[in-house]
């Protein structure tokens, strides 16, 4: 079901344009971490780093700036509306690049990666809120699958772009891109989007408010078993993100240049997946498509494992990609549908519960990915494993969402 437009004398975009403006949004956060990736090289020459993992803290710092900021960007904009949050933000992630763009320090790069993030919290969870604003049920899920689809294009070619970028300069010039997005978005939806909380929603600053908006997220049975189900599985992802560059560019399969293509392969898989929910969500629901996904997502896994074993932690590439697609495929088929069946009961407080399931899943991902990048040995094993186990655990949590019975309902 979507809602009318709330712009007052604005008028509020096109479908179309609503879900690239919306893909953007969240788009800008996988930029700002995959084209970032065949930098890591030289990154770690530059500041003279003797592990290599230190340098995937360039993609943990900025996701644990996201996780931190997101929790109060949704609470903030129930109060004062969607679009003066997102322009905060953006300033913040501006502020951000340019000081990463200029330090010579790795530790203010972190730090700069840190206030980057804190800044891209603003456009990440906030278009989550305002498609909830404008849609909900499986239109929600249908509007936030094309949305992904469009978004899972930017891993294609965000790594891609920084490797040309590194042609013609160097990792500075990577953060210039960073910055030029960051405006291009702030211009289209100052001047497209108009404000879609509604007046009714819009909620009085008080912390009695807040906590009674966060009370009913974390109260709320498959609000609260979905958004764990979904920080699980976006560790998976961030896992297979902040290794990508060792696993197939440098330390396990040293394919060179030609990483940017492999990486494409398996994103573009993803995109795929989304674009096939969006087509079966409203004929087969949500709960059908998530629950097989996330089945045949833990027998990937398993098989990942056993292909790991095989070989001593150095599979064949081809059948590595394979099977790493495989899981990313039904990752696309799962995730979304588990973002809007946790928003689904929190209309009211759609705000809130948007910042603080963003918060939520993204600090449980960074930790996860963290923990998982740290014990990178030159194999692909404690990948693998990091995917068995995260998805385990998330089955574990839909079950609980769902009174242990799957597939129970549409």
């Amino acid at each position: 079901m979507s809602h009318p437009d709330r712009a007052g004398s604005r008028s509020a975009p096109g479908f179309v344009e609503f879900v690239a403006l919306i893909a953007l949004m969240m788009g800008i956060t996988a930029f700002s971490i995959d084209n970032l990736l065949p930098a890591f090289g030289e990154i770690q020459s530059h500041f003279s780093l003797t592990n290599p993992n230190d340098v995937q803290m360039a993609v943990y710092a900025y996701l644990i700036g996201i996780g931190l900021g997101q929790f109060f960007y949704g609470s903030w904009s129930d109060v004062v509306g969607r679009r003066p949050v997102l322009m905060v933000g953006l300033a913040l992630y501006l502020a951000g690049g340019v000081m990463a763009l200029l330090t010579d320090d790795f530790t203010w790069l972190i730090v700069a990666r840190v206030i980057q993030g804190l800044g891209a919290g603003s456009p990440r969870v906030l278009a989550v809120a305002i498609v909830r604003d404008r849609f909900e049920g499986r239109e929600m899920a249908r509007i936030m699958s094309l949305a992904m689809m469009v978004f899972l294009a930017v891993p294609i070619l965000a790594p891609a772009l920084g490797s040309a970028i590194l042609l013609f300069g160097s990792w500075r010039h990577i953060f210039v891109a960073m910055v030029g997005l960051a405006l291009l978005l702030g211009l289209w939806f100052g001047l497209r989007m108009p404000e879609t909380l509604h007046p009714d929603y819009r909620m009085p600053f008080s912390l009695r408010a807040i906590f009674s908006g966060l009370k009913l997220t974390v109260t709320t049975r498959r609000s609260i078993g979905y958004s764990t189900a979904m920080g699980l599985m976006m560790g998976c992802l961030m896992s297979y993100v902040g290794s990508a560059s060792q696993v197939f560019q440098t330390d396990v399969y040293k394919l060179g240049h030609l990483f940017p293509i492999v990486f494409a392969a398996v994103a573009g898989v993803m995109a795929l997946a989304s674009l096939v929910n969006a087509m079966l969500v409203r004929r087969i629901g949500m709960r059908r498509l998530s629950h097989g996904g996330i089945c045949g997502f833990l027998l990937t896994s398993v098989l990942l494992v056993i292909a790991a074993a095989s070989y001593d932690g150095h599979p064949p590439v081809v059948l590595f990609c394979v099977l790493i697609g495989i899981s990313q495929f039904l990752f696309a088929l799962t995730v979304p549908n588990f973002n809007s069946m946790a928003m689904e009961p929190l209309g009211p407080v759609a705000g809130t519960a948007s910042s603080f399931i963003g918060s939520y899943t993204t600090l449980i991902a960074a930790w996860l990915a963290l923990m998982s990048g740290r014990a990178f040995d030159g194999t692909v094993m404690p990948l693998c494993l990091t995917y068995l186990i995260l998805c385990g655990l998330a089955l574990v949590a839909v079950l609980w969402s769902e009174r242990w019975r799957l597939f129970a309902h549409a």
